[in-house]
């Protein structure tokens, strides 16, 4: 064992050689849960295509050259290279698979959809409205509308209020926040505001799903 999180195993036997990079990724953000629902069982990349060969060929050498030498900050430098691997590993996929996919997987790769969303991510507490969206991505109220649904399945504003709930559940997770900090850091008025979107949305109530 190398450290706490990773560890070298040999295992010896008859035949050639095969190295195996194993590991295990938990997502937490809203985002990336979302992203985990579409995931096939298995992602190939083709180590040998001309656009995947460099960061992987690379990222792979330097972490067995890390694992080999164990020099000090070896177990933080890995750790930080299998984010990258993985990263770069679904985004590959989403490249491929959004070229005949539906839905999200489209709409997070539209130059003016997907920043749409990347805008609502990354401030759910803008009071966003159809109208502010689509100014902010350069396209007409009506015409941004038709694109979202088309993509998403769903209008702009069912799609904000479902990622602040999703935020929220991620926050309630944590235990130790108030619905009326959550309330705020998700742009509405109130707790009794709050709570009546949450439960519209997930079904439950904000207490429920933090006890579940």
């Amino acid at each position: 064992e190398l450290g706490e999180r990773y560890e070298l195993i040999r295992v010896e036997g008859d035949g050639p050689t095969v190295r195996l990079v194993c590991g295990a990724v938990h997502f937490d953000d809203p985002a990336a849960r979302r992203l985990v629902e579409f995931l096939p069982r298995l992602i190939c990349v083709d180590a040998w295509d001309a656009t995947q060969i460099e960061w992987l060929h690379s990222t792979l050498r330097f972490m067995g050259s890390e694992a080999r030498e164990l020099k000090p900050g070896g177990e933080t430098i890995i750790t930080r290279l299998a984010d990258v691997l993985v990263i770069q590993a679904l985004r590959t996929w989403i490249s491929q698979a959004s070229e005949t996919g539906e839905g999200w997987l489209r709409a997070i790769q539209d130059p003016r959809i997907g920043r749409a969303i990347a805008l609502v991510h990354r401030d759910p507490a803008q009071p966003w409205s159809v109208e502010s969206l689509a100014e902010a991505v350069g396209m007409s109220r009506s015409g941004f509308a038709v694109q979202f649904r088309e993509l998403t399945g769903e209008t702009p504003m069912q799609y904000v209020t479902r990622w602040r709930m999703s935020v929220a559940v991620s926050l309630l997770r944590e235990g130790d926040v108030s619905l009326a900090e959550l309330a705020s850091e998700l742009g509405y008025q109130s707790e009794a505001a709050f709570s009546r979107a949450f439960k519209r949305t997930m079904g439950v109530s904000p207490g429920r799903a933090r006890r579940e």
